[in-house]
């Protein structure tokens, strides 16, 4: 075992998906890491942090001036850059006035939209998609899964879970769990689900309009937690502008920070701003010009480049590519998903455990989406040439099984 990793393991808490670790990395640039061993891999993971790839350069030379400038703000005063992310996000904000608050990471801002959802209704419960994923605080993560592990005790009560859409027959499924939720049950504050689940399954057209109309029909507040999919990823800037339904509230983290710090943002109708006596998203870092001059350069960078655009293109092109790869490869079935947030499906016979396996041997970093699922997700900057280099490797690992 590297001596690093073997460290490691001796100081972590031991824990699923990161202690023990694989290897222990010492660069990691645009596409590619490359770990202590001298080993490089492109990155079709990233945990979805990479929009800009790893190390983008602009991004170190912001974060450079602003710590010679102003390193932190005590949250009772504000700042030039975290004023100037709040008007970027609220300028791209497709509807009705809004605000916005800023947290250290994506479970603690939903818990924040969760705050403003039981004052702005009066109410306290929930609906959530069983199987889906909002975080690790015990408020996020128990809408996450109707049965969590019972040695880590109660979670929030009022946790409602329905079918989920990416399981089959589950958009009817789903729509009729809701409706028989909101009819025995008046106590609904929100209905919070990601608008594409991270699995890569698509929702199909006007399911979220659906979920709409039954939050306003029932007086509910609709959030979605865009953590994984919102600031481009899917070739639209928020993952539900490709659904036709505009949420409550709205949540980004992961990429926000450019892949380098922590933040995350709740933006929200500005009529949830009913309790201005309450501390609903209290941090230390909330307006922290570090932290918000990376997302403000990172939202510079996507404009400017066009990233969002860039993500559609080279996603049709990945998709288009793994189309042709299935025709001569016959474990391979296709690719699933939106823009750059996309899983390349395989045969039945083939276990995705075992998929991921051969990825890391051709030198691929990915993860499982499901059974038979692996992820192709690249940064927005990804290159024509690069992406043709993740076909050609996909081919070879698939013409192992």
């Amino acid at each position: 075992m590297n001596e690093l990793v073997a460290r490691d393991a001796r100081a972590f808490f031991h824990q699923h998906g990161s202690s023990p670790c694989l290897g222990a990395l010492r660069r990691a640039e645009g596409i590619w890491l490359e770990d202590t061993e001298g080993q490089r891999f492109i990155d079709l993971h990233g945990n979805t942090v990479h929009h800009l790839g790893h190390g983008n350069r602009e991004l170190i030379a912001a974060l450079k001036r602003q710590l010679d400038e102003l390193a932190f703000a005590p949250r009772r005063f504000t700042n030039e850059p975290a004023v100037l992310l709040a008007e970027a996000l609220l300028a791209r904000w497709p509807g009705a006035p809004a605000k916005v608050l800023f947290a250290t990471g994506g479970s603690d801002a939903i818990e924040i939209a969760l705050k403003l959802a039981r004052v702005a209704t009066g109410r306290q419960d929930t609906i959530s998609l069983e199987g889906s994923y909002h975080g690790h605080g015990f408020g996020a993560f128990g809408l996450s899964q109707a049965e969590p592990d019972p040695r880590l005790g109660d979670f929030l009560p009022g946790r409602h879970h329905v079918a989920p859409y990416w399981l089959e027959g589950g958009p009817e499924r789903m729509l009729a769990n809701m409706a028989r939720v909101f009819a025995r049950s008046p106590g609904i504050a929100a209905v919070i689900a990601e608008p594409m689940r991270s699995n890569c399954r698509v929702p199909p057209p006007g399911l979220w309009a659906q979920v709409r109309r039954l939050c306003d029909a029932h007086g509910a507040l609709l959030i979605f937690d865009e953590i994984p999919s919102g600031l481009g990823k899917t070739g639209r800037f928020f993952a539900f502008e490709h659904f036709g339904a505009v949420p409550d509230a709205v949540v980004l983290g992961k990429s926000l920070g450019g892949g380098m710090v922590p933040i995350a943002a709740v933006i929200a109708d500005a009529r949830l701003n009913v309790a201005p006596e309450l501390e609903l998203g209290h941090y230390t870092h909330e307006k922290n010009p570090l932290t918000t001059r990376a997302a403000l350069t990172t939202l510079e960078i996507i404009a400017r480049d066009g990233l969002v655009e860039r993500a559609r293109d080279v996603g049709a092109r990945l998709v288009a590519g793994v189309a042709e790869i299935a025709e001569r490869v016959q474990a391979v079935v296709g690719a699933r998903g939106l823009g750059l947030l996309l899983a390349v499906q395989f045969a039945p016979r083939c276990d995705a455990e075992r998929v991921v396996e051969a990825c890391f041997s051709e030198g691929l970093s990915t993860t499982t989406k499901g059974a038979n699922a692996i992820g192709l997700s690249l940064p927005l900057t990804v290159t024509d040439a690069e992406a043709d280099e993740v076909l050609a490797r996909l081919e070879v690992v698939g013409r192992r099984f």
